[in-house]
């Protein structure tokens, strides 16, 4: 089964799991017919199975993944995560809005985001779960989603309702290991704690984007990664493009931004309004993205 980005209309829609080659697809199709039938829009939902009875929670799960490779690393959290086991408190989107003008003309755009980044596990056991941008880019497929530009990161920087400094540890040759994540998922549960942030708040700050920019589908191979802001809303990390893909660390963090957006009161497609010349700076500050999503990796013979 299929998940995807579920939006309640006026009460009486939902977008249910189908079987297709392009699993976007349908949430997308379902949030431009709605708007046009309906003119409200909700906060859309992220549509996975119900988290199964008796599903490990994130403390196991970091556990299991401490001596697998990464590939087989990422295999288990995909297949955790496509069958449920996520924590309900991320399944409900955020909104997040941008105003701009392109050409001199006035624009409103409307957006939808997770409010932590991706986890697994269960609402009191969870695991914030760094991840390659490949790995990213699929579960975003999956649920019918995009990865967000470094402009929408400062976006959801500016309306989260709780903005948590960075906590840096490191770096050393173990920034790269299970164990150094749980160590920093530790550490951002206990800032949380002493914040009296509990889970489900729409929070930013804790972890750095892996983002999408126009370099992405012209160099595979590489990941590009952006913000971590320190609470004067200053980035810890500028725009970088020159690491590996395979170099995934501690701080990375998978945001979920749904598909379906809003332009100017008219539903439109993320990824279609940041190839058009007219539309795309009101999302990048590097103007169009013709291709906004990470190549596969390429197999090894």
């Amino acid at each position: 089964m299929r998940a995807s980005v579920r939006r309640r209309w006026g009460g009486h829609y939902r977008m249910r799991n189908r079987r297709t080659s392009t699993p976007w697809l349908w949430p997308v199709c379902a949030f431009l017919f709605c708007l046009a039938c309906e003119g409200a829009v909700e906060a859309p939902v992220l549509e996975l199975p119900p988290r199964p009875i008796g599903a490990p929670g994130g403390t196991e799960i970091a556990r299991d993944l401490r001596t697998l490779d990464l590939r087989t690393r990422e295999e288990r959290i995909f297949a955790e995560i496509s069958r449920g086991n996520v924590p309900s408190w991320l399944r409900q989107f955020e909104r997040v809005e941008l105003r701009g003008q392109v050409r001199g003309r006035s624009h409103r755009v409307e957006s939808w985001v997770a409010p932590d980044y991706l986890a697994v596990g269960s609402d009191t056991d969870s695991f914030l779960v760094p991840l390659s941008p490949q790995m990213g880019q699929r579960i975003a497929d999956l649920v019918g989603c995009s990865l967000p530009t470094p402009k929408m990161v400062d976006a959801i920087w500016t309306s989260a309702r709780v903005r948590l400094p960075p906590i840096r540890i490191g770096p050393d040759s173990l920034m790269t290991t299970v164990r150094y994540f749980e160590r920093h998922d530790r550490l951002v549960r206990a800032q949380r704690m002493a914040y009296g942030v509990p889970p489900g708040v729409f929070v930013a700050g804790h972890k750095l984007d892996v983002v999408i920019t126009p370099t992405v589908s012209a160099n595979p191979g590489q990941v590009a990664l952006y913000g971590w802001h320190r609470p004067d809303g200053e980035p810890i990390q500028p725009l970088y493009t020159a690491h590996a893909d395979s170099l995934v660390v501690f701080s990375h963090g998978i945001r979920l931004v749904a598909r379906g957006i809003v332009v100017d009161g008219a539903g439109r497609d993320l990824l279609e309004v940041l190839s058009d010349p007219d539309l795309a700076p009101l999302l990048s500050d590097e103007g169009v993205i013709q291709d906004p999503r990470y190549p596969e990796r390429r197999k090894e013979p």
